[in-house]
């Protein structure tokens, strides 16, 4: 039987661009673990995206991965525009490079190894772990000015 993983993401930054955290809660049956990053020069967006990479990368056996991200970016990139921009030579709608490219390439490769199902959440409403994600990613920029 696969796996479940259930991870909440999320990014900040002080300004954007300016410094950045991420933030992520995994968990797995009653295991729940914490893990967060910070950048000194970075974006919202390169943020929230940093979060899923690094979550991802903790997982070393092919899982059931549901992501709850409070980013219609991150979201919207994964389930709607990434088929196109893949179709299209990582180019938009209107022919420029898609933003950020590398770093939705790598989380696409990631992503290929499991089988991950993408959720938006409302941040900053009544999900704990949603919550807690965010908390991490901004005690990461906190702590590391």
């Amino acid at each position: 039987m696969i796996k479940e993983v259930i991870i909440y993401t999320d990014g900040a930054c002080s300004g954007n661009p300016g410094p950045g955290g991420w933030g992520a809660v995994l968990i797995f049956g009653d295991n729940i673990k914490e893990i967060s990053g910070y950048s000194s020069e970075t974006t919202n967006n390169i943020m929230e995206l940093t979060a899923a990479i690094e979550s991802l990368k903790l997982i070393k056996q092919t899982c059931s991965i549901k992501i709850y991200t409070d980013s219609v970016y991150v979201k919207n990139g994964m389930t709607v525009w990434i088929n196109n921009w893949k179709k299209n030579g990582w180019r938009t709608a209107n022919k420029k490079l898609v933003k950020n490219m590398q770093i939705w390439i790598e989380l696409d490769m990631l992503c290929k190894q499991h089988a991950v199902s993408w959720f938006w959440i409302k941040g900053h409403s009544d999900n704990y772990y949603n919550n807690r994600a965010d908390f991490l990613a901004v005690q990461a920029v906190k702590n590391n000015q």
